[in-house]
């Protein structure tokens, strides 16, 4: 069983991660976790001391931990510049800021660290309007290329193959082929999947997003920081922490909403794409990373979940989209100890598989605290 620690600023409850129902557990993995979460609160998706807080919090949980690997996520300049335009000048300090925070985790660690950006940003130019359409559109929270669509008719169709700023319609067939996905699978992709040109997002009915000033741009190609390794695809990051695990501690950090054009340290252009298909940052491209496979069709963009949860009881309740523990994550196989920390709610203790996992408790940029969930207490 997986327990989560809620802690709203010094206010603390355990629970269990499935049913989300309060529980009592101790040992020493957790009585070190609750005190780690009241030594470092969190500031907040937009202070500019977030990605500070990854590191201090990190460093603070190997020295009591001790593990071999690390999954950490710095996401602070990819949320300060998602809904507040922001100077070029302001965003390039607050990148540079990040890679000196890597810097810093790996001289104060000693870990051996391989660095991915999710990819470019580019400024919003505006909406593409599909909550007029007979059929139903369906965009899923923080995409913004891909749409969801159910049930179109022939005039929808017409209308949307000669919008001028719609790139793409695929069909599910099209889908489930080029992910070689299964039948269960199947039944979780919406009929079509559209897709937007650079600098335009879905307007639909099934979403709450607030107009951006910026959003990821094409990143077929993202870029990779891996000393001693040629990775020229997403999936096959995960071979290159194995061969260093081997060898040495490691971290994987993540610069979210970094691409080939702002990314500081040297670096390799790795493919993150398959086809017309290229990850946005979210679960499918942290799930690919982590498990060296495609993850697209675990929680396809488009799918309805809403129409999952009528008249349920949702399991995973502090988890999002996820209505389950991902498989085959790297942490998880990984026989070692290891660590997840980032400022990205959700995605650290679901797609990481870390036995300790420290996040913000985040929802819609409102700071709420920290979390931490414990997936394994049992190595020594």
């Amino acid at each position: 069983m997986s327990s989560v620690i809620v802690d709203a600023r010094g206010w603390q409850n355990t629970l269990d991660l499935e049913t989300g129902e309060k529980i009592e557990t101790a040992g020493p993995v957790v009585e070190m976790t609750k005190a780690l979460l009241q030594r470092h609160p969190y500031p907040g998706d937009m202070d500019p001391g977030s990605n500070r807080w990854v590191n201090d919090t990190a460093l603070d949980l190997i020295d009591r931990y001790q593990p071999r690997f690390a999954f950490l996520t710095y996401a602070a300049q990819y949320f300060a510049g998602r809904y507040t335009a922001m100077p070029k000048e302001t965003r390039a300090r607050m990148i540079a800021d990040a890679f000196l925070e890597a810097e810093r985790f790996s001289n104060t660690s000693g870990f051996s660290a391989i660095v991915v950006g999710t990819g470019d940003m580019t400024p919003f130019v505006g909406f593409i309007d599909a909550t007029r359409l007979d059929g139903l559109a369906v965009c899923t929270h923080w995409s913004t290329r891909y749409a969801g669509l159910y049930e179109p008719s022939p005039d929808d169709m017409k209308f949307l193959r000669e919008h001028p700023q719609i790139e793409k319609i695929v069909s599910r067939e099209e889908i489930i082929s080029l992910f070689n996905g299964t039948p269960k699978q199947l039944l979780r992709l919406p009929e079509y999947l559209m897709l937007a040109r650079k600098g335009y997002a879905f307007k639909t009915i099934s979403d709450t997003k607030k107009t951006p000033a910026m959003i990821p741009s094409v990143n077929f190609n993202i870029p990779l920081y891996a000393p001693g390794h040629t990775v020229g695809v997403i999936t096959n990051i995960r071979q290159a922490l194995e061969k260093d695990l081997s060898e040495k501690n490691v971290a994987l950090i993540v610069m979210e909403g970094v691409g080939v054009d702002e990314f500081l340290w040297p670096h390799v252009s790795c493919r993150n794409s398959t086809e017309w298909y290229y990850y946005e940052p979210g679960d499918a491209q942290y799930l690919t990373i982590s498990s060296g496979k495609h993850r697209f069709l675990d929680y396809p963009t488009g799918y309805k979940f809403f129409s999952d949860e009528v008249d349920a009881i949702k399991s995973y309740p502090f988890s999002g989209i996820f209505k389950s523990i991902p498989e085959n994550t790297f942490a998880d196989t990984y026989p070692g100890k290891s660590i997840a920390v980032g400022n990205k709610s959700m995605f650290m203790h679901m797609v990481t598989g870390a036995d300790v996992c420290v996040e913000c408790f985040s929802r819609n940029l409102y700071n709420q605290g920290t979390m931490a969930v414990i997936h394994r207490d049992d190595k020594r």
